[in-house]
């Protein structure tokens, strides 16, 4: 009998919770408030969805709510998709929320801008209404849509994709990626809209793409460009006078657009210069948030640069800014910074002249093991190592530096001619007084008028703001005799040039 009374307590407990309605709610009555009374979703290419925001809704009040409906202004014809406290749609009815608490809208957009009249942009709005008369609450949803052109490869009925070879590996097997051949209509890329390119786009042999001022060309993950055997790319950009917008310098970038991945790096492949690849020039651009942003193979053999490129910046890039392996480059006023690896490789030898470059490395995405310029007569693969003379390397007013003790490394290997000279430059170096891997700075013959572990004072290296100031270690470095006339900005240089790709400015105050 001693049960009987705790079993009854739990009886009576049992059902005096099942009777009381702890779940009554009241009716909301327009008090509702928002995280944002307007939802910007950031500027997105026609047919392309957008990434995923929020919207918080709370109930300020010590009642439980029910929000009698919750829908897009639009309907269903919308362009805008809600997912409202884990339920996706366009419309909801009888949402609750407790007292003191919150619930989450989630908020996409996808719309195609031939539906429109606007030339290349427009504006996508909507809005969320909360209830309804005199309780409506709203929430404004404007997103900007930006036209593009879409270049991607093939997809056959039987499920594959149009692909580029690139031989066969030791088992026999073809190397395929994702990729396709442009056509002569797509062989010159206008400002006029930006470009999407899914895949590798190849230029083919005895073309050249050509790439007018203030093109955009964006890649989505996976890809790049693919200069093929006595193909040519020209980027023909020019110096911009909004230094914010570029309008007229050619700009490289993922197909996010989202601020948020404005400097994420490895969002795309590379451009990619393969072997016999001829006559390719480079003026005025950024390469961007790639995972190699310039990849070169070999030379054409002949007396001229492989590569020419000037005015030209590099940053973000999840590997290497340029790696070049047997190349053959001209380099003016060329800005090179944050790469996971190195800045600029030069690896299997080749050939070299870069002049008033600025090769930094701030990169704070991961632990770096490389310094900022890494130079190699050699390849060393599983299987085998390559060598090849290094026929020269010069470097005349150059800024070497990054946020490493040892920002220059050789890698030498004996049976092969490595031959360089650096000139007027500012290096990085700190040694700590170990012999090992040590570099002879105060050897006249080939480091004359060097600097080594002075500041050069970037403005703010971590943001890719390398321009330097009069207190700069670089200012006034530079040999008038081999420094180029203007620097990047189109600054003279004048009489008493400094090193790097920038003349020194009076920094703006904080």
């Amino acid at each position: 009998m001693k049960y009987i009374y705790p079993l009854l307590l739990l009886c009576s407990i049992v059902l005096w919770s099942s009777c009381r309605n702890d779940f009554e709610t009241q009716p909301s009555t327009g008090n509702l408030e928002f995280s944002k009374d307007t939802v910007y979703l950031d500027t997105v290419f026609s047919g392309i969805g957008s990434s995923t925001y929020n919207l918080t809704v709370y109930n300020r009040s010590d009642e439980d709510i029910t929000i009698p409906s919750i829908k897009l202004s639009k309907g269903e014809s919308s362009n805008y998709r809600l997912n409202v406290d884990g339920l996706p749609g366009k419309s909801f009815e009888n949402i609750d929320i407790l007292a003191k608490d919150s619930i989450f809208v989630f908020i996409e957009s996808t719309t195609n801008i031939d539906n429109y009249s606007q030339e290349n942009q427009f504006l996508l709005t909507d809005a969320i209404e909360f209830d309804t008369e005199a309780y409506l609450q709203k929430v404004e949803l404007v997103t900007l849509i930006q036209d593009a052109i879409f270049l991607y490869p093939e997809k056959f009925n039987d499920g594959s994709t149009e692909s580029l070879s690139f031989g066969f590996d030791e088992e026999g097997n073809e190397i395929l990626i994702d990729g396709f051949f442009l056509d002569d209509t797509e062989l010159t890329m206008t400002n006029e809209k930006p470009y999407v390119i899914y895949g590798y786009a190849a230029v083919p042999g005895n073309r050249t793409l050509s790439i007018d001022a203030g093109a955009r060309i964006h890649f989505h993950a996976d890809s790049g460009i693919i200069v093929a055997n006595n193909g040519s790319l020209h980027v023909n950009g020019n110096l911009s006078s909004d230094q914010e917008n570029l309008e007229n310098e050619v700009i490289f970038e993922g197909d996010r657009l989202e601020p948020d991945f404005s400097e994420v790096a490895g969002q795309w492949g590379a451009i990619w210069l393969t072997e016999g690849s001829t006559n390719n020039i480079i003026n005025y651009a950024t390469i961007k948030n790639a995972t190699v942003g310039l990849l070169m193979d070999s030379n054409d053999g002949s007396s001229n640069p492989t590569l020419t490129i000037k005015n030209s910046k590099i940053y973000n890039s999840s590997n290497v800014g340029l790696l070049a392996r047997t190349g053959f480059i001209e380099g003016e006023n060329l800005v090179i910074n944050k790469a996971g690896q190195s800045s600029l490789n030069l690896s299997l030898g080749g050939q070299y002249n870069f002049t008033n470059c600025t090769f930094a490395n701030y990169w704070t995405g991961s632990f770096r093991s490389y310094p900022s310029v890494l130079v190699e007569n050699y390849l060393e693969t599983t299987d085998e190592i390559f060598v090849s003379d290094l026929i020269q390397a010069n470097f005349y007013n150059c800024i070497i530096y990054g946020n490493e003790n040892k920002e220059l490394f050789f890698n030498e290997r004996e049976e092969a001619a490595f031959n360089y000279k650096f000139e007027n430059c500012l290096i990085k170096y700190n040694n700590f007084g170990s012999s090992t891997d040590d570099i002879d700075f105060e050897d006249e013959t080939l480091f004359p008028g060097c600097i080594v572990n002075e500041e050069p004072n970037f403005l703010a290296p971590e943001d890719n703001e390398l321009m330097i100031n009069e207190e700069s270690a670089a200012n006034s470095l530079a040999n008038p005799s081999t420094s180029t006339s203007t620097d990047i900005l189109g600054v003279s240089r004048g009489s008493n040039p400094d090193t790097g790709a920038y003349e020194s400015i009076i920094f703006p105050e904080e």
